[in-house]
């Protein structure tokens, strides 16, 4: 564990560091943050009922604020792994653009705003499933799991899963076994993202004592488990074809993802040496990221493009 700590870092960066706005943005997590608001809005589109088009969008801002104060929070308490690391090194706090404490104040404040203005445009259910993402990431994951064990992603993804479950709460007030599903879809879809991120990253958690599972297990048994995950995600991923909000461009769309997906992963899972070992789990890293934008693309034009939704005929009652 790196012998920098939370206390230290006060004496290392400013404490009134007078950052720019970027620097505040950054704070954020933008980058994170617009696929949250891609995801929630899928989900209050595929929602039945309506919702108006101006509280649609005070919804979704709603849920992007809640995204970007969670992102605020989780560089706050992480400051002092996130300057030894390449990956992270270059963030506000680390460069002492803006201080530990304003980053905890602007966290706070937003987590706040988001919760109250989504609760008041909305219903509550949405709110309060905001306040739990907000809660889950930082309390359970950032606090909790992440320095603690290697199934920290497995456990601290719901986190990053609430948002498409939160827009449809916005719209229905309830929770449905649907939105239940799009939840899932990116539970699942995390530990095979990140351990791709965390296996050509390794020597970075490493260095900070972040038991990633590649640092505790690995990299072999990692490449296993990405295998196996990855197995798991694309045959859940037709769950919306069994469930019938999923139709036939989403069946062969997730059919041609997951093929991808599956050769990309088993690439990682047998290159498994030097430069051409990260170039592998870099690809399926990234693939990932365009994997879940796609899937969720499909739903939502087959929802809002007149005559494309065609039921496949393989689904369900339930």
């Amino acid at each position: 564990m790196s012998d920098v700590s939370l206390k230290s870092m006060d004496d290392v960066y400013p404490q009134s560091a007078g950052g720019e706005v970027r620097d505040y943005f950054q704070l954020l997590k933008p980058r994170v943050m617009s696929l949250v608001v891609f995801t929630s809005f899928v989900g209050l589109m595929l929602a039945p009922g309506t919702l108006h088009p101006f509280l649609g969008f005070v919804a979704i801002l709603a849920i992007a604020v809640g995204a970007g104060a969670s992102g605020a929070l989780n560089m706050w308490y992480d400051a002092d792994i996130d300057g030894q690391m390449q990956r992270t090194a270059a963030r506000p706090i680390p460069r002492g653009r803006v201080s530990k404490d304003e980053a905890l104040a602007l966290g706070v404040v937003l987590s706040c705003f988001s919760v109250l203005v989504l609760g008041l445009a909305t219903n509550w259910l949405a709110a309060g499933l905001l306040a739990l993402t907000i809660g889950f990431y930082l309390f359970v994951y950032t606090m909790w799991l992440k320095r603690r064990t290697p199934q920290n992603i497995v456990i601290g993804g719901a986190a990053g899963s609430f948002p498409p479950m939160i827009g449809w709460a916005a719209v229905t007030g309830s929770v449905s076994l649907e939105s239940v599903v799009l939840f899932l879809i990116i539970f699942l879809w995390t530990p095979p993202h990140f351990w791709a991120l965390a296996l050509y990253r390794c020597r970075d958690y490493s260095r900070v004592g972040v038991p990633m599972l590649p640092v505790v297990k690995g990299p072999d048994s990692t490449r296993t488990h990405i295998l196996v995950y990855s197995f798991i995600l694309v045959a859940f991923s037709l769950a919306p074809v069994a469930l019938g909000f999923g139709g036939v461009a989403y069946l062969i769309m997730s059919g041609l993802l997951g093929a991808g997906f599956l050769y990309l992963a088993y690439l990682v899972f047998v290159h498994r040496v030097g430069v051409e070992a990260d170039g592998h789990a870099k690809r399926l890293f990234l693939f990932s990221i365009f994997y879940l934008f796609a899937l969720y693309l499909v739903l939502l034009l087959e929802a809002m493009v007149p005559g494309m939704m065609v039921p496949t005929g393989f689904e369900f009652k339930v």
